[in-house]
Formats: C-alpha cells, structure tokens, sequence
C-alpha cells in the first residue's frame, strides 16, 4: 500500500454516531497494520532509523502525535543514519552494562519489611515499583516495569522474582517479605495460600478438622517410626544372642 493513503488512513477522523459504513470501515482499519520509521528510540519497539510494523491505532494515538516515527522513505533512512550510528553505540553499551549487572543480580536476596495482620497478610501488596526501588538501594538501576512478580504479592513469604531486561537478558532473585513486628508463631501456623498467592479462610470447623488430620498423620508417623525402632532392637539383640 503507497504512503500516501497510509497517511490518509492515519489521519482519517473518528465517525460521528449512527454512520454505520464509517463504524465498519474504522473497524476494519483498527485490524490493519502499519509500515513507520521511528524517528526516536521506543522502548520494547526499536530504536531510530527502524522501520516496524504496528497496529494502526498505536500509530495514530501514540506514535505520530508524539513525533516517534513517520512514513519510511530512503531520504529520511539517509537523513538518520547518523543518528542511528550513536543509537547502536548506545545500545551496545547499555547491553554491556546490563549484562553484567544480570550476573551480579542472579540469586540476589532482598529483604522488605511490610506491616500486616496476625496471620501475615500483608496491608496492602508488594509492588513491582517496590522490588525495583529496593534493588535500587541495592545498587541496580531496574524499571518497575523490567520486574516480573509471579502474582499479586499480599503476605509475608519468600518468592522468586524474575528481573528481566530482554529475552537474553534476566535474572532470578529472592525476595523475603518480612512483617515490620513480631506475629505468633502459632498464628502464622495456621495460615494456607492458594496456587495465586491468596489466602485461603478456612471456617472454624475446617481448621479442626485439619488439625485432627495432622494430629493423626504424626501419630502414624510416630507409629511407623516406633514400629522400625523396635524391629532394630530386635535386630540387635538376635546379633548379640550370635
């Protein structure tokens, strides 16, 4: 398709109410794509002097109005291509960097104190901002949105947190969401999550049944290892008798 009527398409008004052919045709534009040479580097798209395919409505919503990318010819390719030369050597260095900081990252600990209930539910949860600005004291430059927290975090726990700057580039850390005071152990005890990280609340007849079922299982347990105990005795005893 020529430029041009890309760039009627682009510009192409919103339909007013009740003009159904127009509601069709903006509908069938919203599944088209579009050709654009960035003008600017964007994040998780390209740098300058790239040419990349988008939905159409990224194009005319984000990255036409702010001046990130325009219609690809070999006049403006030229016109970027220094540019582009100190955008790849930027690029290049922040990969560098970024590498090594991922081998300095990997198996990291981090420890965040959080106020929460008797059982460890937290007030509130833990967010990806949270985890960036702690491995920022740490000493690592990470964007909230390069940490990828398994769930919603909401209690206190150990969890594995993927920092992950490209699909070469990331690592896995620890973090120990600890309460911000002292909780009864025996409380703590008592709390189960499911496979999201929610709580789970059991009623008052679940948790004695529950407890009933543990108390049995370490009595057979305490019972097999009696049973084993005494079969070893006898072992000994006929040996002594030899």
């Amino acid at each position: 398709m020529g430029l041009c009527l890309w760039a009627g398409l682009l510009n192409f008004p919103r339909p007013m109410r009740g003009g159904a052919k127009d509601s069709e045709r903006i509908i069938d534009m919203a599944t088209k794509t579009v050709q654009l040479l960035l003008i600017e580097n964007v994040d998780n798209l390209g740098i300058v002097g790239d040419v990349v395919s988008v939905k159409l409505g990224y194009a005319r919503n984000y990255l036409l109005p702010r001046e990130l990318a325009t219609t690809p010819s070999e006049e403006k390719l030229a016109s970027l291509a220094a540019k582009r030369a100190e955008a790849e050597k930027t690029q290049a260095t922040l990969f560098e960097s970024r590498r090594g900081m991922i081998a300095k990252m990997e198996g990291l600990a981090l420890t965040l104190a959080r106020s929460c209930n008797n059982v460890g539910h937290l007030y509130g949860s833990v967010t990806q901002q949270d985890v960036a600005d702690a491995l920022g004291a740490a000493g690592f430059t990470v964007k909230a949105r390069e940490v990828r927290l398994p769930f919603t975090i909401k209690r206190i726990d150990d969890f594995d947190i993927l920092v992950k700057f490209s699909s070469d580039l990331e690592a896995t850390i620890r973090l120990h969401v600890e309460p911000d005071r002292t909780i009864e152990e025996d409380d703590r005890e008592e709390m189960e999550f499911d496979n999201e990280g929610e709580l789970i609340v059991r009623s008052p007849g679940e948790k004695k049944k529950a407890k009933e079922a543990e108390a049995a299982q370490r009595a057979a347990e305490a019972g097999t290892q009696s049973e084993g105990e005494q079969v070893s005795e006898e072992a000994e005893a006929v040996s002594d008798d030899a």
